[in-house]
């Protein structure tokens, strides 16, 4: 057991007994967090006056604020041993109880930045914002990954740490103000800002807590970023066809993941000099082919439409278009078999292609939603023209199309795929070749 639960346990034997005075008198834990919201408000009214009645050298204000804000923490211990002890745990007082506390310490948070504001203490207000944001992500971090399936607990500075640092450092403000003067300042020589004042007893531990808390929340994401490769890794060990997370993908993550994968089925389908083959039936088949023309270099179908991506050379005088030398659109056969642009979405997240020039009027490409499958646009000798090449089993080949079978039961950016079929020539010895991938 850390140091930490070590000492949460020993406080919660000295405070048992008061939680069971709690439940007698019939209070709920529901009822206790609501108290805690209500007295940290109390806290925030107590720093607004200090800003709107006090002055800069009164720091009393700042003593009874942090008086109330120890008072205040301990309802935040209490209202967790009330549903304990009174086995009156629920989901949703799980729930209430998280929704307040994060109301709780925004609340304080406005208090003291109103306060720092009001008489002037610049940096201190801005130091103070941090820690707001600090503690506001230290809670996020951890709901987040829990909501992942990660436990995420650790890090130096949770809330009762916030609670305790922030608290006793503005009573231990307030105090020392009574016998050291408000006004209190120790110089740099020659300057005139000063290096320690009363209320630094006040802002020091405040700035120690913003650095440590935005820390505590950069911890749990790094941790959170290790069990989440950790889980990848473990799923990457199941059964192909086990219904891990990567099968409810995004229809072009599969897309651009399987161009890579290593081929299932390869089958020779004809000679471009022989003669022909028996034809390969595939789902492919009840789609219409796009029209070819001069600039055409592969399209994308998939269910449960007709409408097809399509890829065509974008040419400036003569050569491809170093800006943009694929140009990527629809034909939208459900409607009037129209051509038309891909939105700015589809565009910039999912069939767009992004190129990097390779010299000679090449270019390396890759679709915008997965930047790890290369695809290469080049100038072929047999022809003269540009193609598209891809890799299927180990060959690279001439890209001519690829088909997405989707079936029912999915949704658009989580579809039920059940194969990938990309079709291509081999430029060595003009083979067409078919690939199926079934997921």
């Amino acid at each position: 057991m850390s140091i930490r639960n070590q000492l949460q346990q020993n406080i919660y034997k000295v405070i048992n007994p008061f939680v069971r005075l709690l439940i007698r008198a019939g209070l709920t834990p529901n009822m206790v967090t609501t108290i805690g919201l209500v007295l940290n408000i109390g806290v925030a009214i107590i720093f607004i006056e200090g800003a709107e009645k006090g002055n800069r050298g009164d720091l009393s204000y700042v003593g009874w604020a942090g008086a109330l804000i120890l008072f205040a923490g301990l309802f935040d211990m209490l209202d967790g041993q009330v549903a304990r002890l009174g086995n009156m745990s629920s989901r949703f007082g799980a729930l209430y109880d998280s929704v307040l506390d994060r109301y709780s310490e925004l609340i304080l948070f406005l208090g003291i930045c109103y306060y720092l504001v009001a008489h002037h203490y610049f940096l201190s207000s801005l130091v103070a914002f941090i820690g707001m944001i600090g503690s506001l992500m230290v809670s996020y971090t951890r709901a987040r990954a829990e909501g992942l399936g990660i436990e995420c607990k650790d890090g130096l500075m949770q809330r009762p740490e916030r609670v305790i640092l922030i608290g006793v450092s503005a009573l231990a403000c307030g105090v020392a103000s009574k016998w050291m003067g408000g006004n209190y300042k120790v110089h740099v020589p020659h300057s005139s800002f000063p290096i320690f004042e009363t209320i630094s007893i006040f802002t020091l531990p405040l700035t120690v807590m913003a650095v440590l808390a935005n820390a505590t929340a950069i911890g749990r994401l790094k941790d959170a970023k290790k069990a989440l490769e950790d889980q990848e890794q473990t799923q990457q060990t199941t059964k192909p066809n086990s219904n891990t997370p990567a099968k409810k993908a995004s229809m072009f993550l599969w897309l651009l993941l399987l161009l890579s994968a290593t081929a299932s089925t390869v089958y020779a389908q004809k000679q471009r000099t022989g003669g022909p083959v028996p034809p390969v039936n595939t789902a492919m088949d009840s789609f219409p082919v796009p029209p070819h023309r001069n600039n055409s270099l592969f399209y994308l179908q998939r269910t449960p439409n007709i409408n097809t991506i399509i890829c065509e050379l974008n040419e400036k005088n003569g050569a491809p278009d170093p800006d943009d030398p694929v140009h990527v659109l629809w034909i939208r056969y459900t409607e009037q078999k129209q051509r038309q642009e891909l939105s700015w979405i589809q565009r910039h997240f999912a069939y767009g292609i992004k190129s990097r020039s390779l010299g000679n009027d090449a270019y390396e490409l890759h679709f915008v939603s997965y930047k790890k499958i290369p695809m290469y646009l080049r100038r072929s000798p047999v022809d003269n023209l540009h193609h598209v090449y891809v890799t299927i089993g180990n060959k690279q080949i001439l890209l001519n199309r690829v088909f997405i079978k989707i079936n029912p039961g999915g949704t658009f950016w989580s579809p039920n795929v059940e194969y990938l079929e990309f079709k291509g020539v081999d430029p060595d010895s003009g083979r067409e070749l078919l690939e199926r991938v079934k997921i």
